[in-house]
Parts: structure tokens; sequence; C-alpha cells
């Protein structure tokens, strides 16, 4: 049917006659439509021709567009996947800040309430051992010196106990442990809405979030049995809360400049050597005191309550082992209070998790200015910037410290931050 009417189109194709030459002598061609003819043409086939057409063209515009509309929803459909479930990590996140904030509150309570009252369990079993020191020596009877004796023992007991417990927990140490863990956590929420601010997110972008949540899980426990960090180690290590890179990335290295050269990777190793020796180091050495400062006052102050016990037992015995008793008692029970003041009220464990969680910041920084200048996955001057704000410089401050001489010597006396 569609050779026929396209040969009945070629029949009643429009002849054209031969040009004519006008008087001012232009050529002009003249249609020649034979009139005989034009009332003969016909229309139905014409028609049915261009509505062919047509549909042709729709059905190729249809299969195009559905090809193109498949595609951009396959696409949308896994971009509003991957940013559910970047939104699933972020409220997760959200929800370890609060979490951290309230059981950080709690533990700084604990410290507080525990220090009150420990103190006053001590000076009280302090105050009836010189009661009954003076009853033993006066005419007070035996059932007062008995009771007097049996409370100020009963009571060292306790605080014995309890500073026990409360020294091997250390609740200050905690509490800074849960400030720590809501101050990161917070710093991956903006992380993350940052991410889904500025552009499309990636499967990647989800794993590496999923990944610092665990690894900040790991590093700043919620419960305090089983899984609590060892609050007296052999030796101190910087924290570590973000994920290790894998062995096979670390030795990859990328061809791409990206903003880095060599005068910016030569000052970035300046940077990471005076770290290192400098920053890192003096902050391990200080939490090496500290730790070794907070052994000495946890062992000290049951030691002493211990002590004040077992003399409160012996007092009114004997006139010399009497006295001797009373003396321990009363003098071993003042002492531990001051003991436990300096420990707890001063807080020397919540010092150490400071150096300790400031050690692990530079170390932090140094792995990540190794991995860029493996990698180079930022931009050099973006990067030069982002370590100059890190340690509190300007970037030709910074550039002043790595060209330093003192910087490449044993005997440097700058360090490289200006923060801590």
């Amino acid at each position: 049917m569609a050779t026929l009417q396209s040969s009945a189109l070629f029949h009643y194709s429009l002849p054209y006659s031969a040009p004519k030459i006008s008087r001012n002598g232009t050529i002009m061609a003249i249609l020649d439509i034979p009139k005989s003819r034009t009332g003969n043409i016909p229309l139905h086939n014409l028609q049915s021709a261009g509505l062919l057409v047509k549909e042709l063209d729709l059905a190729r515009g249809f299969i195009g567009n559905k090809k193109f509309t498949k595609k951009s929803e396959e696409n949308e459909r896994a971009d509003s996947l991957v940013m559910a479930k970047l939104y699933a990590v972020l409220e997760a996140v959200a929800d370890r800040v609060e979490m951290h904030k309230n059981i950080g509150d709690q533990r700084d309570n604990w410290n507080s309430l525990l220090l009150t009252s420990i103190n006053a369990i001590t000076l009280a079993a302090a105050t009836m051992s010189s009661i009954a020191a003076t009853t033993a020596v006066g005419f007070g009877s035996g059932a007062s010196l008995a009771a007097l004796k049996l409370s100020s023992t009963l009571m060292f007991l306790a605080a014995t106990g309890m500073l026990f417990i409360m020294n091997k927990i250390q609740p200050s140490q905690l509490a800074e442990e849960q400030r720590n863990a809501a101050r990161l956590f917070l710093q991956l929420q903006r992380q993350i809405e940052t991410t889904i601010a500025i552009g499309r997110p990636t499967g990647h972008d989800v794993e590496e979030a999923m990944e610092k949540v665990l690894a900040l899980d790991k590093a700043y426990p919620l419960p305090i049995l089983g899984v609590m960090l060892e609050k007296f180690p052999a030796t101190v290590e910087p924290a570590v809360w973000w994920p290790q890179q894998a062995k096979e990335s670390a030795h990859k290295t990328c061809l791409k400049s990206n903003g880095w050269n060599s005068k910016l990777e030569k000052e970035m190793r300046s940077i990471v050597e005076v770290i290192r020796r400098k920053d890192k180091a003096d902050y391990l050495r200080l939490g090496g005191k500290a730790l070794t400062l907070n052994k000495l006052l946890a062992i000290s102050g049951p030691l002493l309550t211990g002590l004040a016990a077992i003399s409160s037992a012996f007092m009114g015995s004997s006139s010399h082992t009497g006295f001797l008793a009373a003396m321990l008692g009363i003098v071993g029970g003042s002492l531990a209070s001051i003991v436990n003041t300096l420990e707890h009220g001063g807080q020397v464990g919540m010092v150490f998790e400071m150096y300790r969680s400031n050690a692990g910041f530079f170390k932090l920084m140094e792995e990540s200015i190794e991995s860029n200048l493996m990698e180079r996955r930022e931009n050099g001057e973006l990067f030069e910037m982002k370590v100059a704000l890190q340690l509190g410089r300007r970037v030709s401050e910074l550039r002043d410290l790595a060209s330093s001489p003192k910087s490449k010597g044993e005997g440097a006396e700058e360090f490289a931050s200006k923060l801590f």
C-alpha cells in the first residue's frame, strides 16, 4: 500500500517548464501546472502518507524518550538511596552526640558526689578516732569506746572500698572521654551535613562516614564494664579515633599534581618532622608524668584509709599501742582526704586523658599529611591552608616554620602548634 501511495505521489509530481528570459535580462522559472490535472490529485493518499511519517517520528521519539527516562529514573533512584543512607548515618551521629553529652555530665557528677562523700566519711571517721582516743585516756565507759572504735573502723573500711572503686574507674577521666567523643561526633555530623549540602554524595561517602562512626565508638565506648579504656596503661599511647587506612592504599602514589609541587611537599615533610619531634613527643612526655602522679595518688589514698581502719581497731589497748593507733587513725584519715582531693578534685585523670587526646590530634595530622603526600587527594593549596588553621598559624607563618633551619635540627625550640 505504501508503495502504491509513493508511486502515486511521483506520478502526480509537478513538472517545471524551461526557464524564460525577461525583458530586463533576468532569468525566470515558470511553474507549469496543468489545470486538467490539479483536480485529479488524490488528497487522501497525501494525507495517509503524512500520517504515516508522523507515526514513525512519534514512535522513534517515544522509544528514545523511554530509554532516557528509564536511565534517569535509575540514576535518581540510586541517588535517593545513597541520600537516604547518608541521612540514616547522620541521625545515628546526632543521637550519639546527645548520648555522650548526657553520659559525660553524669560521670562528671559522679566525680563530684563521690569526692564529697568519701571525704566526708573519711573526716568523720578520723573525728571518731580522735574522740575514741580521748575517751580511752579519760574516764569514758568501755561501751562508748567500743562503739566509737567500731564506727570509725567501719567508716574507714567503707572509704577504702569506695576509694578503690573510684580510683579504678577514674570518673574525671571518664567524663573527659565522653566530652571528647561528643565533640568529635559533632564534628563528624557537620562534615556529613557539608557533604550533603555541597554536592551529590556517593556510596563511598556513606562507607567512609560509617567507618568513622564505628572507629569513634571503639575509641570512646559508652559502657564501663568490660570495654572501659585502661586507666593505668603500661605505656602512654596517643588516642586513635579515626579509621586506619588499608595497607594496599598506603603505598599508592598519585601522578596528578592537584596543586602540589616539590616546594609544597618539602614544606609538608618539614612540618611533619616538627610535629613528630616536638608537639606529639611533648604531650606524650607530659601524659607519662600525669600517669605516674595519678598512679601514686591512686595507691596512696586507699592505703592510708586502710591503715587508719586497722589502727582505729587497736585504740585503747595499751598506753603505747593505743597512742600509735590513735595517731595513725587520725593522721592517716586526714592525709587520705588530702590525697583524694588532689587526685579527684584536681582531676589528674582528666589531665592525663587531655594529654593523650592532644597527642592523638598530632598523630592524626601526621598521618593526614603523609597520606596526602602519597595520594594527593586534596588540592595542595587548600590542604596547606587547612594545616595552617589546625596549627593556629597563617600560611606565611607555616612556610617560615618549614623553611627555618631549626625545624630540621634536633635543637628546634619552636612548636608547630600555637593552639595547645
